[in-house]
Formats: structure tokens, C-alpha cells, sequence
């Protein structure tokens, strides 16, 4: 099975990258899901994360109060590093299970899995292939304040918070530029999956 690691930053369309991957027969995980996953309630990773930020972190029901602990890890670096040596790793054991079932499933697939700090994580080395989403800065900038109603102030503290786009695209084995809207990504996402199959 070919295991392809996919990753790029804040708002630069990964999501819809995927929808298209799926749609041609690909295995696709979702970091994020995975990552919402190990932080629920009752979870080993919700324990540490209150022991490390305390209960205010946390909704009047227990469950995690992600806009709360989003708006003290964006703003502090040490914070953002605490969390993610936390989360990091439970996330990448449960990638590896998703992986290992992938493969029973279908030994010629192709498996990816969507990760926004792949490369900061170190989790990249487990892939085959790493595919880097990107799209012109202030389109990036427009999109994150339209989908998350947020300022541009606010906006480019988080586009800020991770690496910079052109040091992720170093670490590409293919590139997608979604800058130009749904079509033509659409298109680079079809011809990368048709040259992924070369590789099983």
C-alpha cells in the first residue's frame, strides 16, 4: 500500500483536496478529526491537557472547550508546543492504526492522511510520498477571515503560528495550488492521483 502524507497550512482548501482524493478511490484520514478523536471526553488526552491548562479549558459539560484553549495557544508559543507534544503522539498511533487496517484492507491502496503539522510534528518520515497544499498568502489571509469570522489581525496570528508555506513546499513531493478556486485543483489532485498509482 502506498502511504502518502498530505499536509499545508491554515485555510489553503486541504479539506476539499481531500474530497477529491476520496472521490477517486483513495483511503483519506483527517488529522483533524483524529485530533478532536484522542481529546474527548473520558480520554487520556483530555486528562493531560487539563492537568497541563487547567479545567477552565473546559466546556460547563467537560468536554474541551477548543476556542478557548485555541485562543491561549495561538497567542503563546510555549503554550502551542506544551499541547502539541500532548497530542502529537496519540494522534500519530492512531494514524498508524488507521494505517495498518488500510493495508489489510487493500494491500494496493493508496492511504492518505491530512495533517496540518506533519512536517513540524516530524510525522512526515512515515510517508511514501508527501503531497503540500498552498495558495497565495492573501488568499489564504481572505479565506481564514471568511471561514472563521475572524479579524485580519487575528487571522495572521494564526496563519503566523505555523511554517511558513514555502518552507512545507520543500518538503513536497508533489504541490497543489489552490489559489486559482475548486476547478483547477480539482484538475492538479486528478493528475497527481493518477501518477500516485505508478508508486504501488
Amino acid at each position: 500500500m502506498l502511504k502518502v502524507g498530505l499536509t499545508g497550512s491554515i485555510a489553503v482548501g486541504k479539506s476539499y483536496v481531500c474530497e477529491v482524493f476520496r472521490e477517486l478511490g483513495a483511503f483519506v484520514l483527517d488529522a483533524d478529526k483524529t485530533a478532536r478523536e484522542v481529546v474527548e471526553s473520558n480520554t487520556e488526552g483530555l486528562r493531560r491537557i487539563v492537568e497541563n491548562f487547567g479545567a477552565e479549558v473546559l466546556q460547563p459539560n467537560g468536554e474541551l472547550d477548543r476556542a478557548k484553549l485555541g485562543s491561549i495557544v495561538f497567542a503563546n508559543k510555549s503554550k502551542r508546543q506544551l499541547l502539541n507534544s500532548i497530542v502529537h503522539p496519540l494522534v500519530i498511533e492512531k494514524q498508524n492504526e488507521w494505517l495498518c487496517e488500510r493495508e489489510y484492507e487493500n494491500p494496493q491502496g493508496i492511504a492518505i492522511v491530512d495533517a496540518a503539522l506533519m512536517i513540524e510534528s516530524g510525522g512526515y518520515k512515515r510517508f511514501d510520498k508527501i503531497i503540500v497544499v498552498w495558495c497565495e498568502s492573501n488568499i489564504q489571509l481572505e479565506r481564514l477571515m471568511l471561514r472563521n469570522d475572524l479579524t485580519a489581525e487575528e487571522a495572521l496570528e494564526r496563519v503566523n503560528s505555523q511554517m511558513p508555506q514555502e518552507e512545507k513546499r520543500r518538503y513536497a513531493d508533489f504541490l497543489i495550488d489552490t489559489s486559482e478556486g475548486f476547478e483547477a485543483a480539482k484538475q492538479q489532485t486528478v493528475k497527481i492521483f493518477e501518477q500516485l498509482k505508478l508508486f504501488i
